[in-house]
């Protein structure tokens, strides 16, 4: 029996991200709409994150077929989504083709990534969900004015210049990190690469209570069966409960809500005979939406592993395999960052955290991509105190017009 994947997903986004805010006694009214339509721009963005989301899912697990892994691909998409407006040429087309935007104009990714980031926080006031961005530069490396306003009004980022050469710099951006993810990510960044100029990052924090909670008195623990691994135990949460669910023929999924039902984890099991990865390299965009569309409520006998789990990865490889190579190369146009220097992504790492238990769920995630220089301008050092030889041409001919020695000045 192949190791139980368990993939978190907003029922909006369909991203994955984690949980938990009051104890009320009766849970709240079931929200049935969203506070406002969706425009085609936003409907287009959240099929191509969505799209993104399962790619990166399978390009990830082909080369960790055997390890747990948790990403959201909402944070990814925000933090490159800053970078995207920096890019400019064939950069530019691969970092929207990579993402699933290619359709859209810059402008129209931009509102929608605005509008869905103040959508999103809004929809439960029980649930505590908070994105946060920030843009942090070198100090006194010029950066293009409109690149940070854009930063500014789309993605709500806060601007900071640092000195990257203090020994507090890196601790500064930990910092800021860890505040935003209510400490659940902390010592993200480890250095500061002396070619890199620019941090884009992207931070994301949910916690919110289930709307049917688990008893814990009857959270037992049972074999439980992983990939290349003697079986070992869990403890398994349990309800005999009506849930949102979907038989299909290579697995099945139950959507277990939160709050007032605005978000939701969805959990999928292979069938007998299938593996997790026969499911991951099986799922896109539109497998999901026929899932979701769906669910229907049924009364479902539920045992569900309590859990805990840290993850990081660098996915740059990941994005070069997705297409994303010319953004980490020596051929990267992000003239619209800055004109000081030709610039290429350095990194963009991705760091989670997430654990479910009988009351809900909690987890954040944090995205870094970096920004530097393609390559650090030498300094030679050309001190001239001692005898040298000098001379006057014309350049274009290559003439000498005269030639000299110096022995002593005089």
């Amino acid at each position: 029996m192949s190791r139980l994947f368990l993939m978190l997903a907003l029922s909006i986004l369909g991203t994955t991200i984690g949980c938990s805010g009051g104890t009320p006694t009766e849970p709240p009214a079931l929200l049935q709409t969203l506070p406002r339509p969706l425009t085609a721009a936003e409907r287009q963005t959240i099929a191509a994150s969505n799209g993104f989301a399962f790619a990166l899912l399978r390009e990830i697990d082909r080369t960790q077929p055997d390890a747990n892994l948790f990403v959201s691909p909402l944070s990814v998409s925000l933090s490159l989504g800053m970078a995207m407006n920096g890019a400019r040429g064939s950069t530019l087309d691969s970092m929207r083709t990579t993402l699933g935007v290619g359709g859209l104009s810059l402008s129209d990714i931009n509102t929608s990534y605005r509008d869905l980031i103040q959508l999103l926080q809004g929809l439960d006031s029980r649930i505590e969900f908070a994105i946060a961005n920030s843009m942090w530069s070198r100090q006194d490396f010029p950066i293009e004015a409109a690149f940070t306003e854009a930063g500014r009004s789309y993605f709500d980022a806060e601007v900071r210049s640092l000195d990257f050469s203090s020994p507090t710099a890196v601790k500064t951006i930990n910092d800021w990190i860890a505040g935003k993810t209510r400490n659940r990510i902390t010592n993200m960044l480890s250095a500061i690469g002396d070619a890199e100029i620019l941090f884009l990052i992207n931070a994301i924090y949910f916690k919110g209570a289930w709307r049917d909670r688990f008893n814990s008195a009857e959270t037992q623990q049972a074999p439980f069966a992983g990939v290349g691994a003697e079986p070992g135990t869990a403890w398994l949460m349990h309800q005999l409960l009506e849930h949102p669910y979907y038989g299909g023929a290579d697995f099945e999924a139950v959507d277990l809500l939160y709050g007032n039902g605005a978000y939701s984890m969805t959990v999928l099991l292979p069938r007998n005979g299938k593996t997790v990865n026969d499911v991951v390299r099986g799922l896109d965009a539109s497998g999901w939406a026929t899932l979701t569309r769906e669910l229907q409520k049924t009364k479902v006998d539920l045992r569900l592993p309590r859990f805990r789990l840290e993850y990081f990865r660098g996915l740059k490889p990941d994005l070069v395999g997705l297409g994303m190579g010319i953004a980490f190369s020596d051929q990267a146009d992000f003239s619209g960052i800055s004109r000081a220097a030709p610039l290429t992504l350095t990194r963009v790492d991705h760091k989670t955290f997430v654990e479910v238990n009988e009351e809900g769920t909690e987890a954040a995630a944090v995205t870094i991509t970096g920004v530097g220089v393609t390559s650090l301008p030498q300094i030679v050092p050309f001190r001239v105190d001692r005898p040298f030889i000098f001379a006057i041409r014309e350049r274009l001919s290559g003439a000498i017009l005269f030639l000299g020695k110096m022995t002593h000045l005089p």
